[in-house]
């Protein structure tokens, strides 16, 4: 498999981005741990595809779709739609056809379904975003969408999610104060009771040498109170 942007020089862009304040497009530049619960195929033991992957990606959607709806986990869906948006970068039919799917499933869930769908459709469509920093000829089908108002929607109805809330820390990094300190500070606290999140937190952004997960959103915090 191979992609228009050279593995180093991508991997190169992540560090560079993990050295400021805004931690690298964090959505796909880190490996998510979801443990033994199933995602989408990868063969990769880093954030990126390393071209051995043989997914056929006319089934992305499908695929896509199915593991969400028998998987309520935040972080197993933070996962699978990094690995589907890094899937659609060889495949632009592919990739809208997932995000209009996401789209009208969110548009059509009602009851307990609603909160996963929004977040889906907005957290999928910020990756894509951020796909697009770091691979300038990805066609971005979310481009111009308000992707944060879908999660700020899933979090009214599920305010005290801690694992939603660590999706909306990464995603407003270098967004409002208010917001990423509430997020932040849910997430962190909700790992007491959370052991997949609180492996998350733990984790190291890229290699050993970079901070924690929870460095990342408490560091970007404390810098953006500090010069308020």
């Amino acid at each position: 498999m191979k992609f228009k942007i050279p593995f180093l020089a991508t991997l190169l862009i992540c560090l560079s981005f993990a050295t400021t304040a805004l931690a690298g497009p964090p959505l796909l530049c880190h490996t998510f741990d979801i443990g033994d619960a199933k995602s989408l195929p990868w063969t990769s033991h880093s954030w990126n595809l390393s071209g051995a992957e043989l997914y056929d990606t006319k089934n992305l959607a499908a695929d896509t779709l199915s593991i969400l709806n028998s998987d309520s986990t935040i972080l197993v869906h933070m996962e699978t739609l990094r690995r589907a948006a890094l899937f659609g970068q060889k495949d632009p039919v592919a990739v809208k056809q997932l995000l209009l799917k996401l789209l009208a499933r969110s548009s059509s869930a009602n009851g307990s379904t609603v909160a996963l769908a929004d977040f889906d459709a907005g957290y999928f469509a910020t990756t894509l975003d951020q796909l697009h920093w770091i691979n300038k000829d990805f066609a971005n089908p979310a481009q111009g969408m308000d992707a944060m108002s879908l999660i700020k929607k899933s979090l009214e109805q599920r305010p005290n999610d801690a694992q939603m809330n660590f999706a909306a820390a990464l995603i407003t990094l270098d967004g409002p104060v208010s917001n990423q300190r509430e997020y932040a500070q849910k997430a962190i606290a909700g790992a007491s009771s959370d052991p997949l999140l609180a492996r998350n937190l733990s984790t190291h952004f890229i290699g050993p040498q970079s901070e924690t997960m929870a460095d990342i959103i408490s560091r970007n915090l404390n810098t953006k109170v500090a010069h308020q």
